[in-house]
């Protein structure tokens, strides 16, 4: 049987992968080029990502959200210099969690989620997957748009296109 929400997190490491092998391409300049558009520029688009895949990763783990979201800050206010780096620190994390799905036995048990933006909810660990997915899809478009701004070429992304590729390192 498979295991959805995991599937789809394999979708959004395949997907991550794939919007920085485009921008490997591309001068590294690329990544710190202003833009008029929902980031400044595409390293705050990836640091806002990788922020929050890590801040769900802790909740997942664990940690209340808003000290989660406390210790995330610093990385989503920061930039890496390539797309090499970035590669890196999403590599990590899709490795953290990796093992965190490994050592699951039901992703539709319920933690009790404090939201400091929204309040508290019973939340099912697979809806905390699938909002990481969602929203990495989200952000993946306003870098496509970003790099078209900037005069290149984006890169498909999309789920159905996943579908036909190489799996990426099992989960």
């Amino acid at each position: 049987m498979t295991n959805h929400p995991a599937e789809m997190y394999k979708y959004h490491t395949w997907a991550n992968q794939t919007i920085l092998g485009r921008i490997k391409e591309l001068p590294s300049s690329v990544l710190s080029q202003e833009v008029n558009s929902s980031f400044p520029t595409i390293a705050h688009a990836l640091s806002h990502i990788y922020a929050v895949d890590k801040m769900w990763y802790l909740v997942l783990t664990g940690t209340g959200m808003k000290e989660a979201f406390q210790a995330c800050m610093p990385v989503n206010d920061s930039r890496l210099y390539s797309a090499d780096q970035y590669a890196d620190i999403f590599a990590r994390l899709s490795e953290q969690y990796g093992d965190w799905f490994r050592s699951q036995t039901d992703l539709e048990q319920t933690i009790l989620l404090d939201n400091p933006f929204a309040g508290i909810r019973q939340t099912r660990l697979s809806e905390i997957v699938l909002h990481v997915v969602n929203h990495g899809t989200y952000h993946r478009g306003n870098i496509s748009t970003m790099l078209r701004q900037l005069g290149h070429a984006s890169t498909m992304n999309d789920y159905a296109l996943f579908w036909y590729q190489e799996p990426v390192k099992s989960i």
